[in-house]
């Protein structure tokens, strides 16, 4: 990677934690618009009825589908529970549209920046809701100091419910012990790359090393017969992934988030493999956006495109 393209990432991963930066740009009567041109391209949008509307039409496609309503690090407790009542409805509307989909969230918008127990509260509300409906629940991972508390909740609500996943990071160099033991619960396991900046001690940065640990969780999952969802958009390794036949594999389902690779996702799909649509919604999309565009530094050319004019963006993102 250019040093470039490093200085561009970094800079990005730092504006999306800048807590400041965030509330200039949600108070701001200019940026905020602005920005929201180019953050349309990978949020449905700032309701509820918006994500609804796109999921049904991925549904009528024969995809599956996972909702996330955006938040995280919320520390208001009455934030919290608007958030944890947000999330309860979804489930209930997706439950009624379609079972066996997914809803997902981050802890830390429920309750776990305040702390574990409201945050256990809640996240048994969302999963005997769940239950009911026929949904699954998806917990996602944050920034690797709160790892440990959210694979502590997530064992101890998974001894409970099987309708729960957990989300890993393959970066981190801590996931190679912690696979082992989340392998011996039941719920599904989400299987991402990481896109937090991490310590070089604690992560490994993207190279090829990265893609061949990638794979070793895959073959370690699929070997198990464990359910998993491969997220990634990585074409490479999606090539290689497809080239074992983990894909025919019946406990097997690749993963890509709204606006990046749809086409790819799409010709995945043509080959009757299982695909899910990972769809997000709210007004906290600025950390997402910026995660988005940190992935690929050429995402920037397009975020640029989609603020000046929006009649002239393309289908896809570059991966």
């Amino acid at each position: 990677m250019k040093k470039a393209e490093e200085l561009v990432i970094q800079a990005l991963k730092s504006a999306a934690r800048d807590e400041h930066l965030k509330y200039a740009v949600q108070q701001s009567t200019e940026l905020y618009p602005l920005l929201w041109k180019a953050a349309k391209r990978y949020v449905t949008g700032e309701k509820r009825e918006d994500v609804i509307t796109v999921a049904r039409e991925y549904l009528e496609d024969n995809y599956n589908i996972s909702i996330e309503y955006i938040g995280e690090n919320t520390t208001d407790l009455w934030e919290c529970e608007r958030a944890k009542d947000e999330i309860l409805q979804v489930i209930e509307e997706m439950g009624i549209l379609s079972v066996k989909q997914t809803v997902s969230f981050d802890l830390s918008h429920i309750g776990l920046s305040i702390n574990d127990e409201i945050a256990y509260q809640y996240l048994e509300e969302l999963a005997q809701k769940a239950q009911w409906y026929g949904i699954t629940l998806m917990i996602s991972m944050e920034e690797s100091s709160k790892t440990s508390d959210i694979l502590t909740l997530y064992k101890k609500i998974a001894k409970n419910y099987t309708n729960i996943g957990i989300t890993i990071q393959a970066y981190l160099y801590r996931t190679e012990v912690d696979l082992q033991e989340l392998i011996q619960y039941p719920g599904k396991i989400r299987l991402v790359k990481g896109a937090f900046q991490e310590p070089v001690d604690i992560a490994m940065i993207r190279s090829e090393e990265l893609n061949s640990r990638y794979l070793e969780y895959v073959e370690q999952l699929v070997n198990a017969n464990h359910p998993i969802s491969i997220a990634t958009h990585d074409e490479m390794l999606i090539q290689e992934i497809e080239r074992r036949q983990y894909l025919d594999k019946s406990n097997v389902e690749l993963e890509m988030l709204y606006g990046v690779r749809p086409e790819l996702l799409n010709e995945l799909r043509t080959k009757e493999y299982r695909c899910r649509v990972y769809l997000t919604y709210g007004s906290e999309w600025y950390l997402y956006l910026c995660h988005r565009i940190a992935e690929q530094p050429e995402n920037l050319y397009l975020a640029v495109t989609d603020i000046i004019n929006e009649s002239l963006r393309a289908s896809s993102v570059v991966d």
